[in-house]
């Protein structure tokens, strides 16, 4: 008997996994080295060193959107919400220091998320030098 020659094909493999916005923001955020996930205020936060760089916001006292908290570099927070205030917003409690609020509900670019979960800006906050921008009411 004649045996078929394999296809070079790898098999098919099914649909991809649908993964949720908090999902594919935990993916994000953990990629990072030393990144820790915590449970503050109700949210899931990521932090490195104990230094907050990210949180969650999942409808917070009844907004209307599922959204990132995240530090912008200097300058960076006015520029963002002015150019795409559908997409950028300044958050409670840490807008007065330069956080952005992004959505990730919708139709969000990931690629723009991942962008701005910088490890630079990451190292940044753990050094101190983000520390002003960085301190947030203690859980």
């Amino acid at each position: 008997m004649a045996t078929r020659p394999r296809s070079k094909r790898p098999a098919a493999r099914g649909p991809r996994p649908v993964r949720t916005p908090i999902e594919r923001l935990r993916a994000i955020c953990l990629a990072l080295p030393e990144t820790t996930e915590k449970i503050a205020w109700g949210e899931p936060t990521w932090r490195v060193k104990g230094k907050l760089f990210a949180q969650l916001d999942n409808h917070h006292h009844g907004a209307d959107h599922l959204a990132v908290w995240l530090p912008a570099p200097l300058g960076e927070q006015e520029s963002m919400i002015f150019l795409d205030p559908a997409r950028f917003f300044r958050p409670p409690y840490v807008g007065q220091r330069g956080w952005v609020g992004v959505r990730i509900d919708g139709r969000p670019d990931w690629a723009v998320v991942a962008t701005l979960v910088n490890p630079r800006l990451v190292d940044l906050i753990t050094s101190g030098f983000l520390a002003a921008s960085s301190r947030t009411k203690q859980d």
